[in-house]
């Protein structure tokens, strides 16, 4: 699964070498982020088949930083390498990176168990539409998924909107130019780096489920003062500790989901887990856009902070503070 969607990846980009127009940049992007969707949850999934329970919170620190790591410096690097060798090598040399990828994935030594759970005597269509029921009715009676899904749910239905209006804010709000636009953007991904050193450092518990509720009220907060504030220092640090919460959430909230999530149904629960995140932001950015138009970017920002918050709290009043460990797909009560 991880080598075809890079190897699929790259044949998309490397087809930006022939440029069609508009219509093949928003297929090619469409296509890439279908191969996210393939890659992203199974790496989820196959970390605790490659590590012990010990390794397993600075394994998923360490995919998480090494990807934000890449985006900043790839950000940095982008326009330069364009300008200097312009955008068809870019775009080769982009196809050339999901290639080596796939190569080092090839090369890793997975357990032939890995991910599998038998056809039951099923192939083809059939397998799949039983593989799909399975998943979704493990993750509905599973207490801990199901709970999940829901605070996941209203969390993505806050943040999608305030993270896509940064810059509307910056412009209208903080008055910035885009020179400080780049310097929110990099107190962010300062902060991103800088979080899952947090929970290896200060937390071996990592199955507390208060590490995923608690950077969703710290980021509520700091967007609900975001549309209060308007000097740039009192802002970075908002937006570094925005950072720095949700990055060492996100590395806790893989291990507690691997250690509560037998390996057969693992890479479904995070596929359903990525789409309902996916969706609720989409469904977001729509109302988000609406209410910019109704109310002005200020109130998206309180109104999000608001939910966003809630959302946090409902997670530590639902949640439990150490999910069960799960060995089978039954779920548990």
């Amino acid at each position: 699964m991880l080598v075809g969607a890079d190897l699929f990846r790259a044949v998309l980009v490397l087809s930006l070498l022939w440029p069609q127009g508009a219509w093949h940049a928003y297929l090619v992007a469409a296509g890439l982020a279908a191969g996210n969707a393939f890659f992203n949850p199974t790496v989820q999934a196959v970390i605790p088949d490659l590590t012990t329970p010990d390794q397993r919170l600075a394994a998923n620190s360490v995919a998480w930083s090494t990807g934000r790591l890449v985006q900043i410096v790839a950000a940095a690097l982008a326009g330069g390498l364009i300008g200097t060798i312009g955008p068809g090598p870019a775009f080769a040399l982009n196809a050339a990176s999901f290639v080596a990828s796939g190569l080092l994935i090839a090369t890793l030594a997975i357990p032939p168990h890995a991910g599998q759970i038998g056809d039951g005597g099923r192939s083809g269509y059939t397998r799949y539409l039983a593989d799909l029921r399975e998943g979704l009715h493990f993750a509905l009676r599973n207490r801990f998924v199901s709970r999940l899904l829901l605070v996941q749910a209203l969390a993505s239905l806050a943040t999608g909107a305030t993270g896509a209006l940064l810059v509307v804010l910056a412009e209208q709000h903080l008055q910035v130019s885009p020179s400080g636009f780049a310097w929110l953007i990099g107190a962010i991904g300062v902060g991103a780096l800088l979080g899952p050193l947090i929970p290896n450092v200060l937390a071996r518990n990592y199955r507390d489920a208060r590490w995923l509720s608690v950077p969703y009220i710290i980021r509520g907060v700091g967007d609900a003062l975001l549309g209060i504030v308007t000097s740039l220092p009192v802002v970075l640090l908002l937006l570094f500790v925005y950072g720095l919460s949700t990055s060492a959430g996100i590395a806790v909230y893989s291990s507690i989901i691997q250690a509560a999530v037998p390996d057969a149904v693992r890479g479904r629960v995070f596929t359903l887990l990525d789409v309902t995140w996916n969706g609720m932001r989409l469904l977001s950015l729509g109302l988000g856009g609406i209410l910019v138009d109704l109310l002005g970017v200020q109130a998206v920002f309180w109104l999000g902070g608001l939910l966003l918050a809630l959302a946090g709290s409902l997670g530590l009043a639902l949640l439990p503070t150490a999910p069960p460990r799960s060995t089978s797909s039954e779920g548990y009560s």
